[in-house]
């Protein structure tokens, strides 16, 4: 902030600063408060300590030298918001604290006020205990909230005292000098960037060892503590190159950052099912383009990795591929997103790998070529993708024996009217235009003129608005009334499931089962659609009463019975039902 300035204040600050108080609910859903006014109230003495020849605060011992100015500190907004919308074990929490400071001279004349607005974010991660409740780094979060109020508090306080600084006052005349040391060196070299970070890796379950099919995520909390906006930083991740090769991007632009404005931002990827055990590095850089300031140095994150230890009957075996069966005209477009460019987007952990192992079932089990599978996961998922499966590579493929499989993981939201959108890695869940309607996937469907057309979803359900609380009807999952089948792993608004135990959404590891053999309830070896809509409606449900103590309720859309043709239609053959179900 420069150099420490020849002024003795008084700092007075106001109860309903001091006494601040924030309440929050936690994980479990239990209440807690934070002595937010203390903590803040400590960093900002702590700053004017530092930029100040001398400090007094009211009710304190009076420093040595008699102050000439004094600053009065007044709440005059606070707020702290946890919100809903969940990265698994973080959640993104925003404060806001506002206040008045008015300036004095000796004599109490008022010599001005100054309002002062922070608001800063950040992700709370759930305490590494067993219950997992509590947020282990909320009181990082207030202190990073209090450096940036005393950021500006300095910053104001020292363009106030120097539009009213009058004569210096005796007592530092007398006082000693310190030469400043010479500039030359760092002139020739430039200052030092005004950016701080801190880079830090997480995982689900906070052990730093990451395992095949888990997913990271480079969390780098950054602030501006200069006094001139930040507009062309960013931020870049180099390292182990298969590491690396998981990220959709590793260098991400930071945005504008105002004076004392701090912000989070977030690097993710999910490691594949198999991976070799390894020692791995991620380095972070901060680089502020166009300025000849020297960046902050770089932060180095260091990690495990290690198979994942999967158990005998878990359904990420891949079952041995089934001799003799095949179904040539029959194919999958099979779409993941656990992640999406939106980074306020609420994320699935495992939809990316679901879709990945739902097309090696289909391929082993179902006896569907390779080249009749298009998979396409998170940042491989954009808009123009989905169209061009749907528009481009299915239509020419099509006869009259065709049956087309779509697998989708991830969000759909709803309009206040009930029309359904498939949300992209590059769409919002906000804006209808930025998403994928589903009368378009349904018209798509509809023009290839296939046998049998089905639609499987497991993901969220959310309302469609700015604020996730747009007054709605249900999901309409069949607007065209066509002809497709479409089995929803959820009625109404609201989340799918995820089983962490088995590492897949719980309709999906359902359906996993279900295409393994489990569904085949007159054990003739054929998994048919209509053995597969009924086991999915039982199990499901069951399972989400049972383990999770919640209820989730796939449907299919139209009804079907067993009398239907489409209940018919063999998704897979097996020998026999393979594996029990472990929980």
């Amino acid at each position: 902030m420069g150099p420490r300035l020849a002024n003795s204040v008084k700092l007075t600050f106001d109860p309903s600063f001091t006494n601040l108080k924030m309440q929050y609910i936690d994980g479990c859903n239990s209440p807690h408060e934070l002595n937010v006014g203390e903590e803040v109230e400590s960093i900002m003495i702590d700053a004017a300590s530092q930029n100040f020849t001398a400090v007094t605060i009211t009710g304190g011992v009076p420093a040595q030298i008699p102050p000439d100015k004094e600053i009065m500190v007044t709440l005059q907004r606070s707020d702290l918001k946890l919100w809903a919308d969940n990265v698994y074990d973080r959640v993104p929490a925003d404060i806001t604290l506002e206040t008045l400071l008015t300036f004095k001279d000796t004599t109490g004349k008022e010599l001005g006020r100054q309002t002062l607005s922070i608001a800063h974010n950040q992700r709370l991660i759930l305490e590494p205990s067993n219950r997992r409740c509590d947020y282990g780094n909320i009181q990082e979060f207030v202190h990073d909230a209090g450096i940036a109020l005393s950021t500006q508090f300095i910053r104001a306080v020292r363009t106030q005292l120097a539009a009213t600084s009058g004569p210096t006052p005796a007592s530092m005349e007398r006082a000693p000098t310190q030469s400043a040391p010479p500039m030359a060196t760092m002139q020739a070299k430039g200052t030092l960037s005004a950016i701080s970070f801190k880079a830090t890796v997480l995982d689900e379950n906070s052990d730093l060892v990451f395992e095949g099919g888990e997913r990271i995520r480079v969390r780098i909390d950054l602030m501006n503590g200069g006094e001139q906006e930040l507009l062309g930083a960013t931020a870049t991740l180099t390292g182990t190159a298969s590491l690396l090769a998981q990220f959709p991007t590793t260098s991400l632009a930071i945005g504008r950052l105002h004076p004392g404005q701090s912000r989070s931002i977030e690097f993710a990827a999910t490691l594949p099912q198999s991976v070799q055990q390894q020692k791995a590095e991620i380095h972070v850089t901060i680089s502020d383009s166009g300025t000849t300031r020297i960046p902050p140095p770089v932060q180095t994150l260091a990690l495990s990795i290690h198979p994942s230890n999967i158990k005998t009957d878990d359904v990420d075996h891949i079952p041995a591929m089934t001799t003799g069966f095949q179904q040539p005209h029959t194919y999958l477009l099979s779409i993941g997103i656990g992640s999406y460019r939106d980074q306020q987007i609420l994320s699935r952990k495992f939809a990316s790998l679901d879709a990945a192992i739902v097309s090696s079932y289909f391929q082993s089990l179902g006896g569907v070529p390779a080249s009749n599978i298009r998979l396409l996961q998170d940042w491989k998922a954009i808009r123009s993708d989905i169209d061009e499966a749907l528009l481009d590579w299915l239509p020419p493929h099509m006869n009259r024996d065709a049956v087309v499989i779509v697998y989708f993981a991830g969000l759909a939201s709803v309009s206040s009217t009930g029309e359904t959108f498939l949300v992209p890695y590059d769409g919002t869940a906000t804006t209808a235009s930025r998403s994928y309607p589903l009368k378009n996937l349904e018209t798509a469907l509809a023009r290839l003129k296939a046998k049998q057309t089905v639609f499987l979803f497991d993901g969220v359900v959310s309302r469609m608005g700015p604020d996730n609380k747009t007054k709605t009807i249900l999901p309409q999952w069949n607007p065209t009334g066509g002809s497709t089948l479409h089995v929803i792993g959820l009625s109404g608004i609201g989340q799918g499931l995820e089983d962490d135990q088995h590492r897949h959404g719980l309709f999906t590891y359902y359906l996993l089962r279900a295409l393994r053999g489990e569904a085949d309830t007159n054990r003739d070896g054929d998994v048919t659609l209509g053995e597969t809509v009924a086991y999915l409606s039982q199990k499901v449900r069951w399972a989400s009463k049972t383990y999770m103590n919640q209820e989730q309720r796939p449907f299919a859309v139209p009804a079907i019975s067993p009398i239907d043709p489409s209940a018919a239609l063999i998704l897979t053959k097996v020998a026999a039902i393979q594996g029990t179900e472990a929980h």
